[in-house]
């Protein structure tokens, strides 16, 4: 059985790799790394290994106590027992710091070390905790456990990662390219699905942590974050705006220009006597899916002018003159009195 990643976890204090104590929160912890990760990053040290070196170390415990679940394992591992090698039952080769059964002898035992053994099959009386650390030493197969088939749960697949990444809205509409930095130092270029939403996660399979006894790795998942437009918003797979019109054109008719996203102005007809938040639909302007592409929805919005000309006011007049026998709220008031 080869070492891989629990060894790993004997031979290193993370804590002290990170420069945080042993009950350091998770924001303690996220901002030690930032910090060296800054430090030793391959684009302000170049052609140190060194930093290179220690920058992937910086990594390797960020993503180890950064998880509950690995940082939970990883502690119990280290109050077992420090600097012990593990080697198949009956290889007879030479290790240091005692083997397996050096290690979990006081615990299964109730005593000093060296004392007599018990071994357990089928889990026994084994806290689950540690029968499941116990069964991802063993792997489930080669060599399994010595302390019974009973811990061996097969190979188990790695931790995912976690990773935010911010677009613009019209990045999030036609899809992008984000360039991710890992734990690992290495850089992964994601190219993300064409009318991503703000919040949406993404998993991108095998892109997460490596297992720690052989199976498969682990997951990223990327969470988006979309900034806001200023003019459009999104309604499912439609886009929404405000056009703003005048009261000539809304009386009248016209036929106006609307801005649509990332692409030239469309004609749009408004048709005479149009009210102030009516909705016109331009068909085939909205977000692109592999379903089909949404509409346009245009919210129409009549401007009043604030300060009129001398002209313009005489003109509004003789039309408030034309239309005075039009009520505007005509039954409002009837209606507001009903139960």
């Amino acid at each position: 059985m080869n070492s891989g990643p629990q060894q790993e976890w004997f031979d290193k204090d993370y804590y002290k790799v990170l420069g945080v104590s042993e009950d350091a929160t998770d924001a303690e912890i996220k901002k030690a790394y930032r910090k060296l990760a800054r430090k030793y990053h391959p684009d302000t040290n170049p052609g140190d290994t060194a930093a290179e070196e220690k920058f992937k170390e910086v990594g390797a415990a960020q993503q180890v106590l950064t998880d509950k679940e690995s940082r939970e394992q990883y502690d119990q591992v280290r109050k077992m027992g420090r600097g012990a090698r593990f080697t198949a039952p009956g290889g007879g080769g030479a290790h240091t710091g005692g083997g397996f059964d050096d290690v979990f002898s006081g615990l299964f035992t109730g005593g000093a070390p060296g004392g007599a053994r018990t071994r357990y099959s089928g889990g026994g009386d084994i806290p689950p905790d540690l029968a499941d650390l116990l069964g991802g030493f063993a792997g489930g197969g080669g060599y399994g456990s010595p302390y019974g088939s009973g811990f061996s749960t097969g190979p188990v697949k790695g931790g995912d990662i976690k990773a935010n990444t911010t677009l613009s809205f019209t990045e999030a509409a036609k899809g992008a390219t984000v360039k991710l930095s890992m734990p690992s130092g290495k850089p992964l270029s994601v190219r993300t699905p064409v009318g991503v939403r703000d919040g949406q996660k993404i998993r991108l399979k095998g892109k997460g942590k490596d297992s720690p006894n052989g199976g498969e790795k682990g997951d990223l998942i990327l969470t988006v974050n979309v900034k806001p437009h200023p003019v459009f918003t999104r309604d499912g797979d439609n886009l929404r705006m405000e056009l703003p019109v005048s009261f000539a054109e809304a009386a009248l008719g016209a036929e106006v220009e609307v801005p649509t996203l990332g692409g030239r102005p469309v004609r749009m007809k408004v048709p005479a006597g149009t009210p102030s938040g009516r909705v016109l639909r331009v068909r085939g302007r909205g977000i692109e899916t592999k379903k089909g592409t949404g509409d346009l929805l245009v919210t129409i919005e009549i401007v009043v002018p604030r300060n009129l000309k001398p002209e313009a006011k005489a003109a509004v007049e003789a039309f408030r003159d034309a239309t005075a026998g039009e009520d505007p709220r005509d039954g409002l008031y009837s209606r507001a009195r009903e139960s």
